[in-house]
């Protein structure tokens, strides 16, 4: 595993040494990042079930400004801290230990995300809760992307709440569903 491009670009990261993580493909990666626009241009990106790190590096390694990754498992933790300290940058970055919803309210009213990244393990398909959390918790800047990583049985909708479904792909056994929020509904 490692970072595809950006200022990061080819460094090798280490993957969670645990079976209740499952990481993004190096492939999967790199067609999301072509699919949302390869580089940034500023921002906060947000991944609440970050396993190793991995996606949130990579945004920062193609120009967001900071990451916020949250897990937690004890494993996984450490490894996105040493994936971190690769970086030499880890101002960029905000590790949170504890359960995403819990996480979620300590940031409400401190943060608003540019790009949220939905990984949950695959048996627990919560991505619709969490979008309903970031939104109540007003944890979303207008126009913000958010991508939900499924398997392949998972259908989410072409629309939920305020936000809308701009780009589906398939690659083998994952799903990439991606959103954009179009703000409060009375903005």
């Amino acid at each position: 595993m490692r970072i595809v491009s950006g200022e990061f670009g080819g460094i090798r990261l280490d993957s969670v040494k645990s079976n209740l993580t499952r990481p993004t493909t190096d492939k999967v990666k790199e067609s999301l990042f072509s699919m949302i626009g390869p580089y940034f241009d500023g921002g906060v990106f947000l991944d609440m079930y970050a396993g190793s790190g991995a996606v949130g590096i990579e945004a920062v390694s193609r120009g967001m400004d900071k990451a916020v990754l949250i897990d937690r498992q004890f494993q996984a933790i450490k490894t996105i801290n040493s994936n971190i300290e690769k970086t030499h940058n880890t101002d960029k970055f905000m590790v949170m230990k504890g359960d995403s919803k819990r996480v979620l309210q300590k940031l409400s009213g401190e943060l608003k995300f540019d790009m949220v990244f939905l990984d949950p393990p695959y048996k627990d398909q919560r991505m619709l809760k969490d979008i309903d959390e970031l939104i109540n918790l007003s944890l979303l800047n207008s126009s913000a992307t958010i991508v939900c990583e499924t398997d392949n049985t998972v259908e989410l909708p072409s629309e939920y709440l305020n936000c809308k479904l701009i780009k589906f792909k398939e690659y083998g056994l994952t799903n990439l569903f991606i959103y954009r929020y179009e703000g409060e509904l009375n903005d």
